[in-house]
């Protein structure tokens, strides 16, 4: 792994229209790293992963890929990129092997060079056993795992995923990591994914936080959860939750945020808050609760809404 960022993002804007889907984004991606665009929809992170495959040109800013600039070298950047969509892309009437075989054609592979090619995907997903099975008998899963293995047919040194994990149970999403972070590990490679699922994106090294086609927040789960400083209190009440919440920063020194009608604080030690709060305002509480911060805590701190 070398301290050369694999990609790296400069002000980053895209139009619609006039619709603004990106905004300004910047941020890297370290080589030898598995880094996660995370937002809700309509966050942008759609248009960025097309962008990041050269599917597409932004309106303005930058992105180089290993040194390459997306914009004037399309060709050379997709030599070292593999990119794994959202909607399957496999023949269900063909093999596993075969549907490896027919993609590697696009690649200009053949012979001994495709074969190998080919046993490399197979083993780097851990589905050599299933290479002459129809992908129509493979389970979702296994499916995605397949793609992946087609990703890998060039040897990239970047993949790039938009959303992998989508319609897979907690099985199979387990699974599917286990094989990038194998391939990670055997191979060094670079792994960019775009995904909406908190659990997904708290597995990544590194995740870029988008909402609104802005960037709200980067860095590693941990120290993106440890900025909130303490215990993330919800107070439900029947009453007028913003009137409440008004004379609740009063009554405390506490800094409070009306998120969809609910009042939401951030405290240390927050279950010893629990009671004094009911305690101070009798009747009016129907509900409190408390956790340790997650990175929807923290699309929240930034945004003032709820990820959805």
């Amino acid at each position: 792994m070398t301290d050369t960022p694999a990609v790296v993002v400069e002000s980053l804007v895209h139009r619609y229209g006039e619709r603004e889907a990106l905004r300004g984004v910047s941020f890297d991606v370290r080589n030898g790293e598995i880094f996660g665009l995370l937002g809700p929809n309509g966050g942008g992170k759609t248009t960025l992963f097309n962008i990041l495959a050269t599917l597409m040109l932004p309106t303005a800013g930058m992105v180089r890929v290993f040194g390459l600039d997306a914009r004037n070298d399309p060709a050379g950047v997709r030599r070292h990129i593999g990119v794994v969509f959202q909607s399957p892309a496999l023949d269900d009437r063909l093999t596993v092997r075969e549907n490896l075989r027919h993609h590697g054609h696009l690649y200009g592979l053949r012979g001994g060079t495709l074969r190998d090619a080919i046993a490399r995907a197979l083993d780097a997903v851990s589905v050599t056993d299933r290479a002459r099975d129809l992908v129509a008998s493979l389970s979702g899963g296994l499916k995605r795992r397949v793609e992946v293995a087609k990703a890998l047919l060039s040897d990239p040194k970047l993949l790039l995923l938009d959303e992998p994990s989508t319609g897979l149970d907690p099985g199979a999403r387990r699974e599917l990591w286990q094989s990038l972070e194998r391939l990670r590990s055997r191979t060094g490679a670079t792994v960019a994914m775009t995904t909406h699922l908190m659990d997904e994106a708290a597995r990544c090294d590194r995740v870029a936080i988008l909402n609104a086609g802005a960037l709200v927040a980067l860095g590693s789960p941990a120290a993106l959860t440890s900025t909130i400083g303490g215990d993330v209190l919800w107070v439900t009440s029947s009453d007028d939750a913003g009137s409440l919440a008004r004379e609740i920063a009063d009554r405390f020194g506490v800094h409070t945020d009306l998120v969809d009608g609910r009042i939401r604080l951030e405290l240390p030690h927050g279950h010893e808050f629990v009671t004094d709060v009911i305690e101070a305002f009798p009747g009016r509480i129907d509900a409190v609760t408390f956790s340790r911060p997650t990175l929807e805590d923290v699309f929240v701190h930034h945004t003032g809404r709820r990820f959805e």
